[in-house]
Protein backbone atom coordinates (compact mmCIF):
# COMPACT_ATOMS: atom_id res chain seq x y z
CA UNK A 1 0.00 0.00 0.00
CA UNK A 2 1.22 3.49 -0.85
CA UNK A 3 0.22 6.85 0.62
CA UNK A 4 2.04 10.14 0.14
CA UNK A 5 1.43 13.87 0.44
CA UNK A 6 4.53 15.10 -1.37
CA UNK A 7 3.64 18.51 -2.72
CA UNK A 8 3.84 20.76 0.36
CA UNK A 9 5.74 18.48 2.73
CA UNK A 10 8.25 21.02 4.08
CA UNK A 11 10.43 19.92 7.03
CA UNK A 12 8.97 22.73 9.15
CA UNK A 13 5.49 21.22 8.72
CA UNK A 14 6.40 17.54 8.97
CA UNK A 15 4.72 17.05 12.37
CA UNK A 16 1.48 18.73 11.23
CA UNK A 17 1.43 16.67 8.02
CA UNK A 18 1.96 13.46 9.95
CA UNK A 19 -0.89 14.28 12.32
CA UNK A 20 -3.10 15.02 9.31
CA UNK A 21 -2.23 11.64 7.79
CA UNK A 22 -2.85 9.82 11.09
CA UNK A 23 -6.40 11.21 11.13
CA UNK A 24 -6.97 10.30 7.48
CA UNK A 25 -5.76 6.77 8.24
CA UNK A 26 -8.16 6.49 11.18
CA UNK A 27 -11.06 7.64 9.03
CA UNK A 28 -10.09 5.24 6.24
CA UNK A 29 -9.95 2.37 8.73
CA UNK A 30 -13.41 3.29 10.02
CA UNK A 31 -14.64 2.85 6.43
CA UNK A 32 -12.94 -0.51 6.00
CA UNK A 33 -10.03 0.81 3.92
CA UNK A 34 -6.56 -0.31 4.97
CA UNK A 35 -3.75 2.23 4.65
CA UNK A 36 -0.05 2.34 5.53
CA UNK A 37 0.93 3.65 8.93
CA UNK A 38 3.39 6.21 7.56
CA UNK A 39 3.47 8.43 4.51
CA UNK A 40 5.92 7.51 1.80
CA UNK A 41 8.69 10.07 1.44
CA UNK A 42 11.94 10.49 -0.44
CA UNK A 43 11.02 9.07 -3.86
CA UNK A 44 13.08 10.77 -6.56
CA UNK A 45 10.31 10.02 -9.08
CA UNK A 46 6.64 10.30 -8.15
CA UNK A 47 5.03 8.91 -11.31
CA UNK A 48 5.74 5.23 -10.47
CA UNK A 49 3.77 5.33 -7.26
CA UNK A 50 1.04 7.55 -8.73
CA UNK A 51 0.57 4.84 -11.37
CA UNK A 52 0.76 1.94 -8.90
CA UNK A 53 -2.26 -0.30 -8.29
CA UNK A 54 -1.26 -0.13 -4.60
CA UNK A 55 -1.91 3.62 -4.34
CA UNK A 56 -4.33 4.53 -1.56
CA UNK A 57 -3.86 8.31 -1.57
CA UNK A 58 -1.46 10.84 -3.01
CA UNK A 59 -1.46 14.36 -4.39
CA UNK A 60 -0.49 15.00 -7.98
CA UNK A 61 -0.36 18.09 -10.20
CA UNK A 62 -2.98 19.05 -12.75
CA UNK A 63 -0.58 18.79 -15.70
CA UNK A 64 0.56 15.17 -15.13
CA UNK A 65 -3.06 14.31 -14.36
CA UNK A 66 -4.32 15.50 -17.74
CA UNK A 67 -1.20 14.42 -19.68
CA UNK A 68 -0.64 10.92 -18.21
CA UNK A 69 -2.87 9.93 -15.32
CA UNK A 70 -6.40 10.67 -16.54
CA UNK A 71 -8.23 7.38 -17.01
CA UNK A 72 -5.54 5.50 -15.09
CA UNK A 73 -6.31 6.83 -11.58
CA UNK A 74 -9.44 8.08 -9.83
CA UNK A 75 -9.79 11.64 -8.61
CA UNK A 76 -10.57 11.80 -4.89
CA UNK A 77 -10.99 15.55 -4.49
CA UNK A 78 -9.01 18.76 -4.34
CA UNK A 79 -7.83 20.28 -1.07
CA UNK A 80 -8.76 23.92 -0.59
CA UNK A 81 -5.89 26.03 0.77
CA UNK A 82 -7.69 29.36 0.56
CA UNK A 83 -5.34 30.75 -2.08
CA UNK A 84 -5.82 34.48 -2.47
CA UNK A 85 -7.82 35.50 -5.54
CA UNK A 86 -8.88 31.90 -6.23
CA UNK A 87 -12.11 29.95 -5.87
CA UNK A 88 -12.08 27.04 -3.39
CA UNK A 89 -9.83 24.28 -4.72
CA UNK A 90 -8.13 26.57 -7.25
CA UNK A 91 -4.66 28.09 -7.25
CA UNK A 92 -2.36 30.24 -9.34
CA UNK A 93 1.35 30.83 -9.86
CA UNK A 94 3.21 33.78 -8.38
CA UNK A 95 5.67 35.25 -10.87
CA UNK A 96 8.98 36.36 -9.38
CA UNK A 97 12.09 38.12 -10.68
CA UNK A 98 15.29 39.35 -9.06
CA UNK A 99 14.70 42.26 -6.73
CA UNK A 100 17.21 44.41 -8.65
CA UNK A 101 15.83 43.59 -12.12
CA UNK A 102 14.88 46.92 -13.71
CA UNK A 103 11.92 45.40 -15.52
CA UNK A 104 8.83 46.33 -13.58
CA UNK A 105 6.06 44.06 -14.83
CA UNK A 106 5.56 40.74 -16.55
CA UNK A 107 5.00 42.23 -20.01
CA UNK A 108 8.59 43.52 -20.00
CA UNK A 109 9.98 39.98 -19.79
CA UNK A 110 9.52 39.08 -23.45
CA UNK A 111 12.32 36.65 -24.36
CA UNK A 112 13.33 36.12 -20.72
CA UNK A 113 14.58 32.75 -19.49
CA UNK A 114 12.43 31.07 -16.89
CA UNK A 115 13.63 28.66 -14.21
CA UNK A 116 11.15 25.79 -13.98
CA UNK A 117 10.83 22.89 -11.62
CA UNK A 118 9.66 20.35 -14.19
CA UNK A 119 8.37 20.43 -17.75
CA UNK A 120 5.26 18.55 -16.58
CA UNK A 121 4.44 21.07 -13.84
CA UNK A 122 1.24 23.10 -14.13
CA UNK A 123 2.33 25.92 -11.82
CA UNK A 124 6.02 25.98 -12.73
CA UNK A 125 5.83 25.53 -16.50
CA UNK A 126 2.35 25.33 -18.07
CA UNK A 127 0.84 28.30 -16.19
CA UNK A 128 3.60 30.83 -17.01
CA UNK A 129 3.90 29.69 -20.64
CA UNK A 130 0.14 29.93 -21.13
CA UNK A 131 0.11 33.27 -19.30
CA UNK A 132 2.87 34.61 -21.55
CA UNK A 133 0.94 33.58 -24.67
CA UNK A 134 -2.11 35.48 -23.39
CA UNK A 135 0.09 38.59 -23.06
CA UNK A 136 1.63 38.09 -26.51
CA UNK A 137 5.12 37.53 -25.16
CA UNK A 138 7.44 34.53 -25.25
CA UNK A 139 9.36 32.91 -22.42
CA UNK A 140 12.37 30.70 -23.05
CA UNK A 141 13.31 27.65 -20.98
CA UNK A 142 16.16 28.32 -18.59
CA UNK A 143 17.45 25.99 -15.91
CA UNK A 144 15.32 22.98 -14.94
CA UNK A 145 15.60 22.97 -11.17
CA UNK A 146 13.60 20.00 -9.86
CA UNK A 147 11.59 21.97 -7.28
CA UNK A 148 9.83 25.29 -6.74
CA UNK A 149 12.25 26.17 -3.95
CA UNK A 150 15.19 25.57 -6.28
CA UNK A 151 13.54 27.78 -8.92
CA UNK A 152 13.17 30.55 -6.35
CA UNK A 153 16.86 30.20 -5.49
CA UNK A 154 17.83 30.21 -9.18
CA UNK A 155 16.16 33.60 -9.59
CA UNK A 156 17.51 35.00 -6.31
CA UNK A 157 21.04 33.92 -7.28
CA UNK A 158 20.82 35.38 -10.79
CA UNK A 159 20.77 32.07 -12.69
CA UNK A 160 17.38 32.81 -14.27
CA UNK A 161 15.34 35.90 -15.13
CA UNK A 162 12.12 34.74 -13.52
CA UNK A 163 10.18 31.79 -12.14
CA UNK A 164 6.56 30.84 -11.50
CA UNK A 165 5.92 29.48 -8.01
CA UNK A 166 2.81 27.64 -6.84
CA UNK A 167 0.89 30.14 -4.67
CA UNK A 168 0.87 27.94 -1.57
CA UNK A 169 4.54 27.07 -2.01
CA UNK A 170 5.30 30.79 -2.33
CA UNK A 171 3.39 31.48 0.90
CA UNK A 172 5.45 28.82 2.68
CA UNK A 173 8.75 30.04 1.20
CA UNK A 174 7.86 33.56 2.30
CA UNK A 175 7.18 32.30 5.83
CA UNK A 176 10.28 30.18 6.29
CA UNK A 177 12.96 31.78 4.08
CA UNK A 178 14.49 35.14 3.18
CA UNK A 179 12.78 36.36 0.01
CA UNK A 180 14.37 39.82 -0.07
CA UNK A 181 16.40 38.89 -3.17
CA UNK A 182 13.30 38.61 -5.36
CA UNK A 183 10.19 40.59 -6.18
CA UNK A 184 6.70 39.61 -7.30
CA UNK A 185 5.90 40.81 -10.82
CA UNK A 186 2.48 39.26 -11.28
CA UNK A 187 0.34 36.16 -11.01
CA UNK A 188 -1.23 33.77 -13.49
CA UNK A 189 -4.94 33.11 -13.84
CA UNK A 190 -6.37 30.49 -11.44
CA UNK A 191 -6.66 26.86 -12.49
CA UNK A 192 -7.80 23.74 -10.58
CA UNK A 193 -5.31 23.03 -7.82
CA UNK A 194 -3.36 19.85 -7.10
CA UNK A 195 -5.82 16.96 -6.69
CA UNK A 196 -5.77 13.98 -4.39
CA UNK A 197 -5.84 10.72 -6.35
CA UNK A 198 -6.15 6.99 -5.72
CA UNK A 199 -5.71 3.87 -7.83
CA UNK A 200 -8.64 2.83 -10.02
CA UNK A 201 -11.36 1.07 -8.09
CA UNK A 202 -10.07 1.93 -4.61
CA UNK A 203 -13.26 3.70 -3.58
CA UNK A 204 -12.64 7.38 -4.27
CA UNK A 205 -15.94 8.46 -2.69
CA UNK A 206 -15.18 6.77 0.63
CA UNK A 207 -11.66 8.19 0.58
CA UNK A 208 -13.06 11.70 -0.03
CA UNK A 209 -15.34 11.27 2.98
CA UNK A 210 -12.40 10.08 5.10
CA UNK A 211 -10.26 13.08 4.12
CA UNK A 212 -13.12 15.52 4.76
CA UNK A 213 -13.71 14.01 8.20
CA UNK A 214 -9.98 14.14 8.98
CA UNK A 215 -9.80 17.82 8.06
CA UNK A 216 -12.79 18.52 10.32
CA UNK A 217 -11.02 16.73 13.19
CA UNK A 218 -7.64 18.37 12.64
CA UNK A 219 -6.61 20.77 15.39
CA UNK A 220 -7.26 24.40 14.37
CA UNK A 221 -3.59 25.27 14.78
CA UNK A 222 -2.58 22.41 12.46
CA UNK A 223 -5.15 23.48 9.86
CA UNK A 224 -3.83 27.02 10.06
CA UNK A 225 -0.20 25.93 9.70
CA UNK A 226 -1.06 23.73 6.71
CA UNK A 227 -3.38 26.45 5.26
CA UNK A 228 -5.98 23.69 4.90
CA UNK A 229 -9.61 24.86 4.59
CA UNK A 230 -11.33 21.70 3.34
CA UNK A 231 -11.68 19.44 0.31
CA UNK A 232 -13.86 20.06 -2.73
CA UNK A 233 -14.93 18.16 -5.83
CA UNK A 234 -13.60 19.50 -9.14
CA UNK A 235 -14.60 17.44 -12.20
CA UNK A 236 -11.96 15.86 -14.40
CA UNK A 237 -13.23 18.01 -17.29
CA UNK A 238 -12.02 21.15 -15.52
CA UNK A 239 -8.48 19.75 -15.35
CA UNK A 240 -8.58 18.52 -18.94
CA UNK A 241 -9.74 21.93 -20.21
CA UNK A 242 -6.48 23.65 -19.20
CA UNK A 243 -4.27 24.16 -22.30
CA UNK A 244 -1.15 22.05 -22.67
CA UNK A 245 1.73 24.33 -23.74
CA UNK A 246 4.76 23.37 -25.83
CA UNK A 247 7.38 21.39 -23.92
CA UNK A 248 10.64 23.08 -22.88
CA UNK A 249 12.63 21.10 -25.45
CA UNK A 250 10.23 22.11 -28.21
CA UNK A 251 10.54 25.81 -27.39
CA UNK A 252 14.33 25.49 -27.10
CA UNK A 253 14.56 23.90 -30.55
CA UNK A 254 12.53 26.72 -32.08
CA UNK A 255 14.93 29.39 -30.80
Amino acid sequence: MIASLPMYDRPELRAETDRYWALIREELSARGIAAPEALRRGDAMLMPHWESADLILSQTCGFPYRARLHGRVDLVGTPDFGNEGCAPGYYRSILIARADDPRGDFAAFDGARIAFNDGLSQSGWAAPINHAAMHDIRLLPGVETGSHRASFLAVAEGRADLAAIDALTWSLISEFEDVSGVKVIGATDPTPALPYITAKGRGAGAIFAAVAAAIARLAPEDRARLRLRGIVTIPAEAYLAVPIPPAPDQIAQEN
